[in-house]
């Protein structure tokens, strides 16, 4: 089976295992996901996350995250996708639950949060929103 959207893939697998109270959750690495996962971890929705190699692509092992017994990330959104490529410019960012959110933006500066575009003054694509 070829999976052609990773992202969407690793969105899913988050939220199921949040929702099924699970300790961690594996699915394949790529250095798109690898940069998210940076994020999530600086902005502390995560605990953190290994690189686990293997003999194909690696494996990405994440540490979920409670609060109070309640998971760290409420919900986890796929926005652009294959079919759909949704871009902004710096001045139309979205703000994700008036701003207590986190958009993930894929920039000609690297994959970074809606906050550190707006800082940069840089628009790309939006590949996700997280609250």
């Amino acid at each position: 089976m070829s999976r052609t959207d990773l992202i969407a893939d690793a969105f899913t697998i988050i939220r199921n295992a949040m929702m099924a109270k699970k300790e961690n959750v594996d699915f394949p690495a790529s250095n798109t996901l690898k940069a998210i996962m940076e994020i999530l971890k600086k902005e502390n929705y995560i605990e953190n996350f290994k690189l686990i190699e293997d003999k194909k692509q690696g494996v990405v092992r994440v540490y979920l995250k409670y609060i109070a017994n309640k998971p760290a990330i409420r919900n986890i959104k796929r926005v652009s996708r294959p079919g759909l490529r949704v871009y902004a410019k710096s001045l139309k960012l979205p703000l994700v639950l008036r701003g207590r959110g986190l958009a993930i933006v894929s920039t000609s500066k690297g994959i970074i949060t809606d906050k550190e575009a707006r800082d940069l003054k840089v628009g790309g694509e939006i590949i996700g929103y997280i609250w």
